[in-house]
Parts: structure tokens; sequence; C-alpha cells
């Protein structure tokens, strides 16, 4: 399997969209017009893309060919659908471990996270369409390669998922310092899905909301969080002990 994939042009990003790759990010020259690019426009609006529309000279730092205006980042791993990723853990006779990712958009974080699931036998890792970290080759290398054996899915909304997964009565944990619940006084060996927020903000109060459960880790330094690739190891290792 190869990092990702950089391909440029307006009819070869056409027709890996009609193959149905998965393309992480498509850069458009802004003011592009003509019939090929109206053909390429209506692909993309029939399908949730992350677009950026950007001067040529990014264009031209993106590829060294004839870009047309057009250069798209292609995933170097194919992704799961989150009915798919669901019915195999209902099959499987491993009890579900999920990780939700609430707006993570560092990749380095990203892989060390994919790196520690591998370890602990996660079920699978959920993140957003828009505004989540890009699997590129920082993902990769920092995941040391457990990119490719973790099955990862995107959704359109993280709320979504969380609902979805209740539905089979999969426990969500929301990993937040808004609570007194440390992590270690819950039952981790249920079916559950562990919810990390960005390294900012945290996991939104939308989704605080609808989570079963608030956990946190206790703090007993003057510095007030922890790392959400560190945080997030502590969680998964914790119901890995349980487990056990």
């Amino acid at each position: 399997m190869e990092e990702t994939t950089r391909i440029f042009g307006i009819r070869t990003v056409i027709e890996a969209i009609e193959s149905n790759k998965d393309i992480e990010k498509v850069f458009i020259q802004k003011g592009l017009s003509g019939p090929l690019f109206q053909e390429l426009n209506r692909h993309l609006k029939d399908g949730n893309y992350n677009i950026s529309y950007v001067p040529v000279e990014k264009l031209n730092k993106l590829s060294k060919g004839n870009h047309q205006g057009v250069v798209a980042n292609i995933s170097p791993i194919s992704f799961v659908s989150l009915e798919k990723l669901v019915e195999d853990s209902q099959n499987s006779s491993t009890t579900p471990l999920f990780i939700l990712l609430d707006g993570l958009t560092d990749v380095r974080n990203f892989g060390a996270i994919i790196r520690t699931a591998e370890c602990c036998g996660v079920t699978g890792i959920i993140i957003q369409e828009k505004g989540s970290a890009p699997i590129n080759a920082d993902t990769v290398k920092t995941s040391a390669g457990a990119v490719f054996n973790v099955p990862i899915c995107k959704v359109n909304h993280i709320k979504d998922a969380v609902f979805h997964l209740q539905t089979y009565d999969i426990k969500m944990i929301a990993a937040t310092e808004k609570t007194d619940d440390l992590v270690y006084d819950i039952d981790l060996k249920q079916a559950i899905a562990i919810i990390m927020g960005d390294e900012a903000k945290g996991v939104s109060n939308s989704i605080l909301k609808a989570a079963n459960y608030r956990a946190k880790l206790p703090m007993l330094g003057n510095i007030a969080s922890l790392n959400v690739s560190v945080a997030c190891g502590a969680f998964l290792y914790e119901a890995v002990r349980q487990r056990i």
C-alpha cells in the first residue's frame, strides 16, 4: 500500500471519482470554467467532497505537470461504511470497542491514536468527513503502518454515528474534563465507544449531551490536560485492563 497519491488534471480526477476512489481533498483553481470543468463540478456536487478553491500558484506547487486547474489527493486506504463496521462488530466474538474522533485535525496525533488503537484491538475508528485530519504520509508514518490494520469509517456527522451506535446498545464515553467521574469508575467491559475531541475545544457540547458517560483522567501536576493521543491511550488501556 502506498502513501497518499496526488493526481492532477480534470479528466483524471473525473475518472477517479467514477472509479469510487477515496478522495481526501480536491484543489480547484479559482475562477476555473469550461465544459470539462462543468462535468467535474457535476460529479463533485453528487458527492460529499472536501474542496478548496485556490490560486494557480498553489496548484503549481502541488503538481509539476499540467494540472488544468485541478489537483486531488487520494487516500492510501479504503474506508469502510458505518453500517458494515457495526455489522461486523455484532458478528464478532469480541466485545466492541470503538473510537470516535470529534474534530481532531492533527495528523500526527491521528496517527498515534491509530497505532495505539491497533495495539488495543479496537474494532474501528470513526471520523467526520469534513474538518478531520486526513490520512496522508505523516499519518501513515506516525501510525507505524497500523493505519492499514484498523478499520476506519468516515461519516457526515459524528453525532449521527453516536446515535447509530447507541441503537446497538453501544455506550458512548466522552473524554472530558467537564465531569467529576474518572474513567476508572466506568464499566469498560461492555460494548463501548470512546469519544475524543480536538486539542483546543475538546468534545463538542452536542456530543457531550448525547454521550452515555463523561469521564476524565486524574491530573496530579500543574498542567491541566494531556495530549489527545496520550489521553486516548490511557482510556484504551484502562479498557484493556478491565477486559483481561
